[in-house]
Formats: C-alpha cells, structure tokens, sequence
C-alpha cells in the first residue's frame, strides 16, 4: 500500500510541475510576450532589436533606467500610456522625450517594444540578447 500511495504522490507532482511549466510557456492573458524554455517568441525578439537600436540609448541597457531616463523595467505603464509616451513623446520632472510618430524604424515597432519591455519587467526574460523560439 505503502508504494501505491508514493507512486500515486510522484505522478500527482509529475502533473502539477507539467502544468506549471506548460502554464508559464504559453502568452498568458493581458501579456504581449511569450517567454518559453528562456526563448522568446519573434514579436518580443523584435521588440528586443528594435529597443536597442534607439530607446536604450535613455532608458538604458535592457530598460534598466539611466541618468537620462528612467528604468521601463521596474515601472513599466500600461500599454496604453506606453504608446501616448512613445508616439506622442512625453514631459516630466524636467525631462523630455521626443514622439516617435513620424519614425519607421519605430512607430510600427510600439508593440513589440512593450512586449519586450513586458517580459523584462515581468521576470520571464533576463538582461542580454534572448534566443529565438523556432516558428
């Protein structure tokens, strides 16, 4: 009997880890990002480029905040206010930021710049380039 039950107790947590893991690898909603086994999907690897070839020269790298602009990873808007700032541009506490609107390496971008961003701010992707999920 005794076996029964270990045996019963190591399928239920088999299950349960599965269903973890397949929970935390798929776009939950609300979330512009898909993060699985540390690789992201193309939307948030976009996202990724596009972000470091402008935004990070403020924001810093990987959203971290800089003495220019503050950190989009611990205080990331919602994405409507993300993309007002990003479009429109944005004044605060004597800082100013340009509007991007009329820029086509990223006013198409907007999105997949938040994805990215999302991801950071929500602990699923990590600093540095991430790996590609395959389509």
């Amino acid at each position: 009997m005794g076996s029964l039950r270990q045996l019963f107790c190591s399928a239920a947590l088999s299950l349960a880890a599965g269903a973890g893991a397949a929970a935390q690898d798929a776009a939950a909603p609300g979330k512009f990002y898909r993060v699985m086994d540390g690789k992201v999907d193309a939307r948030t690897y976009d996202g990724f480029r596009r972000y470091h070839a402008g935004c990070d020269r403020c924001h810093g790298p990987d959203g971290v905040g800089s003495t220019f602009a503050p950190s989009l990873v611990s205080r990331l808007p919602d994405v409507d206010a993300f993309r007002r700032a990003v479009l429109n541009g944005q004044a605060s506490s004597g800082s100013v930021m340009k509007g991007f609107a009329g820029d086509p390496n990223f006013a198409p971008y907007v999105d997949e710049i938040y994805a990215y961003l999302q991801a950071r701010a929500d602990g699923a992707l990590g600093r540095g380039r991430p790996g590609r999920l395959q389509p």
